[in-house]
């Protein structure tokens, strides 16, 4: 553990300074984006209704053919019922993984949020070069369909899906944070950073939001395809006997493909999954406090 800490902290010092020797550019949200990540999102809140415009729907014949397609909708708060998190290795890179959330209405509607690199048009993100050429960072907003049908149909990446402890309160707290600085990126760009500003570090914040030092910056944040562990030590996930059995039951690539055309592809990519089917308040382990 010395070792991994003392590493974590090498890493840190060394993306600072190349973050400080690069940073004489400024973030902004004009340039020549992907088609796919060139409309931000945002939301509206009133009362117990919140309105998210532009909802990404894409859809995808190949990984890199597709339409590209957008959606209002408006969700009654009072009916959130479960958060998931998800979390998608990257083959080839030890440690290396994305990490998003999803968010349950009803057990019926569901709406994801993905915090990504935004990338320019015909760009490859290259973690080595966004430390001295800092990319945009944007949440993206999708339905699941997309966001999670694009990871393990297109680019057949192993997708572990998690069902997380929390109050309806905290749920709610959650989504709002997460809705509101997707908002304030849409005012205000930031970059991407590798180490201190990514998927990972995003979502560590905002559950540190509603529990202040509930999840440590420990290597497993740093590499967050190690996040899951993480979140299981600290009973942030609903678990089975033992993390993995957890894990082996988290993986939801056969369910979505089965059920990549199914209009209810939310709804059966759950179905026979008892971790993925309970609210997230519903019983055993701890919830954030």
């Amino acid at each position: 553990m010395r070792i991994a800490a003392s590493k974590t902290r090498a890493w840190i010092v060394c993306a600072l300074a190349i973050a400080a020797a690069a940073g004489c550019r400024t973030p902004t949200n004009n340039r020549d984006w992907s088609p796919n990540q060139a409309v931000l999102s945002t939301a509206d809140f009133k009362d117990n209704q919140v309105t998210i415009h532009n909802i990404r729907n894409t859809e995808y014949r190949t990984a890199d053919d597709y339409t590209v397609r957008h959606y209002d909708k408006t969700f009654d708060l009072e009916k959130l019922d479960s958060v998931d998190f998800l979390v998608v290795p990257f083959p080839g890179v030890p440690g290396g993984a994305h990490t998003f959330v999803s968010f349950g209405f009803d057990g019926r509607d569901y709406v994801a949020v993905s915090i990504e690199v935004r990338r320019q048009k015909g760009e490859e993100f290259n973690p080595a070069k966004s430390l001295v050429k800092q990319p945009e960072i944007m949440y993206v907003v999708g339905d699941e369909h997309d966001l999670i049908g694009l990871r393990t149909n297109y680019w057949r990446s192993d997708v572990y899906m998690y069902r997380a402890q929390a109050s309806r309160a905290q749920m709610r707290a959650l989504l709002t944070g997460m809705l509101e600085r997707a908002n304030k990126l849409a005012r205000e760009p930031e970059f991407y950073n590798l180490i201190t500003n990514n998927c990972t570090t995003n979502i560590m914040r905002h559950v540190n939001e509603l529990s202040p030092n509930r999840v440590p910056y420990t290597y497993q944040v740093l590499m967050p395809a190690y996040s899951d562990q993480l979140a299981y030590k600290l009973n942030l996930i609903k678990i089975d006997e033992n993390f993995e059995r957890t894990r082996q039951e988290a993986r939801i690539n056969e369910p979505a493909y089965v059920n990549r055309d199914s209009p209810d592809f939310s709804v059966k990519i759950r179905e026979g999954h008892p971790l993925l089917t309970e609210k997230s308040w519903e019983t055993g382990g701890t919830r954030l406090r």
